[in-house]
């Protein structure tokens, strides 16, 4: 099978994924000069090298989680088609996904329930509709994936944002108990021109969640800038990513690695919920991730409690005080000294 007829006649993996979404299509295969490339479903593709090195790590990318995230989705497109048309000659397994489909046809975050919270199982507790089942399945074929590569195994979740960042490019690492970031993954992330990494504190159910906890990857969501339509994105912003990805897969050194610092490290020291009727957000609707916050300012209160800022500035990431009670409206976090 030739690389067009893997995507049904369409000109690429993107337009195969639109024009399908929603639905499942059977498994395809295609031999390229330095593997398999193999369709597993809508938005689901992997590749098996014919010379794989030993020892190094398996692969899952994801994009498209969230269905209006489209920077990253894009950039998905370009790896495949570098891989289909033999630029780029993967040493490495891969697992390349394309989240939610309908949502991108939609151009809308999701169509029912949020995705990016139904994983580690958390599909079951919501009623049945796509993304519950696209959860599912997304996990079961990431676990298929893991029970073919038991070696070494990483998972990058790519999303944008919907309001602007100070830090336009930043990192998120899961919360598993008693783990540190590896050194090779913070080389990988200063090679992709990410200058910041938020250490998560607590467990979640994001897809970048179930890679860490459930698969024992090295995991991470990477927020690569702001949401923009299709077409609308400016991909030399992520020439950085797309060349150490690139690397990473033809396992050779990434060429911006060594001109680039280390990230800066934050850590999680609050977590701000909607506590009910009488929660009372005091950040501007339209405040940017990571905008700091002095010593001593308010930042929510209710009639019983408050929150301030502590003795050491603190930044602000993901604030939304639309959501429901008991739902997270926003985090506080603080840069790491030393």
């Amino acid at each position: 099978m030739d690389r067009r007829a893997l995507f049904a006649g369409q000109p690429d993996w993107l337009a195969h994924t639109l024009t399908t979404a929603g639905r499942s299509c059977p498994e395809a295969t295609t031999t390229l000069p330095g593997g398999r490339l193999v369709r597993l479903d809508t938005g689901l593709l992997r590749f098996e090298p014919g010379q794989p090195v030993s020892g190094a790590p398996a692969l899952i990318l994801s994009a498209g989680v969230h269905g209006n995230e489209t920077a990253p989705i894009e950039l998905l497109n370009r790896l495949v088609e570098d891989i289909t048309t033999g630029v780029i000659r993967p040493r490495i397994p891969l697992l390349l996904i394309l989240g939610n489909p309908p949502a991108m046809v939609a151009a809308q975050r999701f169509v029912e329930h949020n995705l990016n919270r139904l994983f580690q199982g958390a599909w079951k507790n919501y009623p049945d509709g796509y993304e519950t089942r696209r959860a599912a399945r997304l996990e079961a074929t990431c676990q298929a994936f893991r029970d073919r590569h038991s070696g070494p195994l990483r998972h990058y979740d790519l999303h944008t944002a919907i309001r602007p960042s100070r830090r336009e490019k930043f990192a998120l690492y899961p919360f598993v108990e008693g783990r540190q970031v590896p050194d090779g993954e913070l080389d990988f992330l200063a090679a992709a021109d990410i200058g910041t990494l938020l250490l998560q504190h607590q467990p979640a159910t994001t897809f970048s969640a179930f890679g860490a906890e459930t698969l024992g990857a090295e995991s991470f969501t990477l927020e690569l800038g702001k949401v923009h339509p299709f077409g609308h994105n400016d991909l030399s912003r992520l020439t950085a990513l797309n060349e150490a990805l690139a690397a990473l897969t033809e396992q050779r050194p990434s060429p911006g690695q060594a001109h680039r610092q280390p990230p800066e490290v934050f850590r999680v020291v609050h977590e701000i919920l909607n506590t009910g009727e009488h929660f009372r957000f005091h950040i501007a609707d339209d405040v940017a991730n990571f905008t700091d916050y002095p010593p001593g300012t308010l930042i929510w209160e209710d009639d019983t409690t408050e929150y301030r800022v502590g003795p050491e500035p603190e930044a602000i990431i993901f604030p939304n005080p639309k959501v429901p009670v008991g739902h997270r409206v926003g985090l506080m976090v603080r840069r790491c000294s030393g």
